[in-house]
């Protein structure tokens, strides 16, 4: 059992898109899915509950984290503060989760799902481990929690994102990069990857070099936004469609 929450993993590597990694994707798509059938017999006791089970699990699994980090000596202002994007939504989304806050919605929406889904499709953090050590767990539960209390909260709660939105995510999410860089200048960090790439294998690796590749970066999130709103999108047009014609 020690082995599984060790610093140095020794066990087989990690295989992109292998067996296990497969089948954790398709444990957080059928929780998803699952979403379509609970929506109709699940009342609002019900729903309060999954809100708070949502919020506590995905609290104690990041409160996990820091505590494994701190046992062995890794936690550091530089890589552990709550700053990456990821990061910040979920604690966000547990607080919306409790409250309903509709404001906190539409960043876990856009930004949990766009982000958290790349994280499981790459979890290149987390590569140096596989499963079942407790580091590639606690990455996959994160992320996948955070995908599935976004559709969650849009097919069970009735949350939608508006065109307001995506400009709004996308504005403040930019305005958000300017004191994160900063912060990354006077603490020697890479938050939010706005230094530098990353020094483990990502997708960032296939853009330009510093700093080009966060203008691409802008242009990708823009793609991503794009396509998370575009079902909503279709829906008002095709509703708008027969009062025009």
């Amino acid at each position: 059992m020690e082995k599984y929450f060790a610093l140095v993993y020794d066990g087989p590597p990690f295989v992109l898109f292998g067996t296990t990694h497969l089948t954790a994707l398709v444990i957080i798509a059928l929780f998803c899915f699952s979403f379509l059938y609970f929506r109709k017999v699940w009342g609002e006791k019900e729903k309060r509950t999954v809100r708070w089970a949502f919020a506590i699990a995905i609290v104690v699994n990041e409160l996990s984290l820091h505590v494994w980090s701190a046992y062995w000596g890794i936690w550091n202002i530089q890589t552990m503060l709550p700053l990456h994007m990821c990061a910040v939504l979920i604690w966000l989304s547990s607080y919306m989760l409790i409250t309903r806050n509709y404001s906190i919605y539409e960043f876990v929406y856009f930004m949990g799902f766009g982000g958290a889904m790349q994280a499981v499709l790459t979890p290149a953090d987390a590569a140096a481990y596989n499963f079942p050590h407790f580091r590639i767990l606690q990455t996959f539960i994160a992320h996948g929690l955070l995908i599935n209390i976004a559709i969650y909260m849009t097919v069970v709660e009735g949350f939608r994102p508006t065109l307001q939105s995506f400009k709004r995510v996308f504005i403040w999410t930019n305005i958000y990069m300017i004191p994160v860089f900063f912060i990354n200048l006077a603490i020697g960090s890479n938050y939010l990857f706005v230094a530098g790439k990353p020094n483990f294998p990502t997708l960032l690796d296939m853009l330009a070099p510093w700093p080009w590749y966060i203008i691409e970066l802008e242009a990708i999130g823009f793609a991503i936004f794009f396509v998370l709103y575009l079902p909503f999108l279709i829906k008002d047009l095709q509703q708008r469609s027969p009062q025009t014609a």
